[in-house]
């Protein structure tokens, strides 16, 4: 026991526990494990992700309309449509109260003749100001959500205001 408490206070003697002489990575700094920096580069030409044929497949056919399915489409358009559409697709998000431009209402001639694919289309690639949603929303969500705007844009415009 004598010689314990000798060698315990020899080895907290060099102990530093103030942290401040730590090692740490800067955010966007280099990467000292790879030479030439972090591994970040482009994937090899023609290589396809292993399950881009199917999420491709999911683009080209729409499910048939069901109840689950605009069930589906009204949460999903909730996460991710209302901040900017609205929640009636009016175009009067929070963020257009917040100084975003404001996107057009679902009720416009153009939109209201426009196919569901189109919606698809451009939850896909974007359109206007709106960036892709393609990394953010899987392909039968980008369905449901384009069958529940067609869903809204049958309601008339004074019905749907509560």
């Amino acid at each position: 026991m004598r010689r314990a408490v000798p060698l315990a206070l020899l080895l907290l003697a060099g102990c530093d526990l103030s942290m401040r002489e730590q090692a740490r990575g800067d955010a966007q700094g280099a990467d000292t494990l790879w030479p030439g920096g972090p591994m970040r580069s482009a994937p090899p030409a023609g290589s396809v992700a292993v399950d881009q044929l199917a999420r491709d497949a999911a683009l080209d056919r729409p499910p048939p309309l069901s109840a689950a399915l605009l069930d589906r489409g009204e949460a999903r358009y909730g996460i991710y449509c209302a901040m900017c559409h609205g929640e009636r697709g009016d175009g009067d998000g929070t963020v257009v109260k917040r100084g975003f431009p404001a996107p057009p209402s679902y009720r416009e001639p153009r939109l209201m003749a426009a196919s569901p694919a189109y919606v698809v289309d451009v939850i896909t690639n974007g359109h206007g100001v709106m960036y892709s949603y393609a990394d953010r929303v899987a392909p039968a969500d980008r369905w449901a959500i384009a069958a529940y705007i067609k869903a809204l844009q049958r309601i008339p415009a004074e019905r749907s205001h509560r």
